[in-house]
């Protein structure tokens, strides 16, 4: 069977205890590990993104207005922005192995109680508590396929456990939303369910024991806080990112009343943009191991080019179509390489650094949601949030030039510091002829 030896040194998840100790991992391990912990995000993917199309049904069964049901969206949204920091901080001496499979758990525990809630309160708790696992689950995640694929090859296996998320959108949501309407909303999450059961078993199977990745305490994990390139990194997202969700968010309406295209088209048109993602976080794994700064540099520009465009011919369906896929790909093909380089910024503590990418991704889409509600309520029409978006990928871009200003700054102060250092300390007699 062929195999990889990944020598562990000071590159992601392998700091401190049990490094610099040669780890072999067959491919096929390394292979069938990443597919569960994929599978997990697909069923992360489902649940995040499926309440949504099923509001109208949620608010009829639990006896509340539309508007008042989209609170479990909400729910959702801030259980991961809490849980992510809160969990990778509290579960920092907890094996790799075993966090993965006691997340997972955790988040079929809260899709269960989902499914079971028999008001809107309880439902309300359910969200909650599902979305609670979710950032930590795909940070920690990023940091076993990172350390299992190794330094050259560690973005392009984050892609792929993200890829998960992006195949929800394409398969995951329209299947649940489809039996959600047929069945009710709880069949839905009912599938969800089964995913989450099916991976627990998956990750218990195929995830090597990890012994050799580092575990550190929540003091050192909190520290990740005080580094200002994982907060400029997190900006780069919140801000770059947000830009897509202005999109997306009011994507619907503008096909039907700007492009044109019936409503029966509008889940195909979704579908090509969840295919776009699939794309994106392939293309984006793949360029972050070559560079993880251009790789974010040209997610940037090309999501605000083609934004921009989509807004200029939005009117024409041959043009709006082919432009919401390149918006999927150009968007998703920066979140490989954003966690890849907090993962490289936090030093010790990347495993909350890790969660945290989904905390910011989270903020991005309620940032870029309001803005766009923002700029159609002041009356500029369906086409202003995807200009808005475009500013908005700009000024990641402008977020992303300073974090790497400072970054060199930082290192030429080092440089200049150990220079200094080395010129103070007193030369032993002979060391100079020895070293020649």
């Amino acid at each position: 069977m062929s195999s990889t030896t990944t020598t562990e040194t000071n590159w992601p998840g392998t700091t401190g205890p049990g490094t610099n100790r040669n780890v072999v991992h067959s491919n096929a391990t390394r292979r069938f590990a990443m597919l569960a912990m994929a599978l997990g995000g697909f069923g992360i993917g489902t649940t995040e993104f499926v309440a949504m199309g099923l509001l109208p049904n949620i608010a009829s069964s639990v006896h509340v207005s539309e508007p008042t049901a989209g609170y479990v969206v909400s729910a959702y949204a801030l259980g991961v922005v809490v849980g992510a920091p809160l969990i990778a901080a509290l579960t920092a001496r907890m094996s790799r192995r075993t966090l993965l499979i006691a997340l997972m758990v955790a988040f079929t525990v809260g899709n269960a109680a989902t499914v079971l809630a028999p008001n809107f309160g309880t439902l309300m708790v359910a969200r909650f508590v599902a979305g609670l696992p979710h950032g930590a689950y795909f940070g920690v995640a990023a940091l076993v396929a990172a350390h299992l694929a190794g330094p050259r090859n560690r973005a392009k296996a984050v892609g792929l456990v993200l890829l998960g998320l992006s195949v929800a959108n394409v398969l995951g949501v329209p299947l649940a939303t489809w039996l959600g309407e047929s069945l009710g909303w709880r069949a839905a999450f009912v599938v969800v369910v089964i995913i989450g059961i099916v991976t627990i078993g998956a990750l218990f199977v195929t995830l090597p024991a990890l012994d050799d990745m580092a575990v550190t305490n929540p003091m050192t994990e909190l520290g990740a806080l005080t580094r200002p390139q994982v907060w400029l990194t997190l900006a780069i997202g919140v801000v770059g990112f947000g830009g897509m969700f202005a999109f997306y968010t009011y994507l619907n309406t503008a096909l039907t009343s700007l492009t044109g295209i019936s409503v029966g088209w509008v889940p195909v048109v979704l579908m090509v943009f969840g295919v776009g993602m699939v794309v994106g976080n392939l293309v984006g794994g793949a360029a972050a191991d070559s560079s993880v700064p251009r790789a974010i540099f040209v997610g940037l520009v090309a999501t605000a080019v083609v934004l921009g465009l989509f807004a200029a011919f939005v009117a024409s369906p041959w043009a709006a179509v082919p432009l919401t896929f390149l918006v999927g790909v150009s968007a998703t093909a920066m979140v490989p390489a954003l966690q890849t380089r907090l993962m490289d910024v936090a030093e010790n503590a990347q495993t909350l650094a890790a969660a945290l990418n989904h905390s910011a991704l989270n903020i991005a889409n309620a940032l870029g949601a309001w803005l766009g509600g923002v700029v159609i309520a002041a009356g500029f029409g369906y086409r202003a949030p995807s200009v808005l978006g475009a500013g908005l990928a700009v000024a990641g871009i402008v977020v992303l030039g300073l974090a790497l200003a400072v970054a060199r700054r930082t290192a030429a102060r080092h440089t200049a510091t150990s220079t200094t250092a080395t010129t103070a300390t007193p030369t032993p007699a002979g060391a100079g002829a020895e070293s020649e």
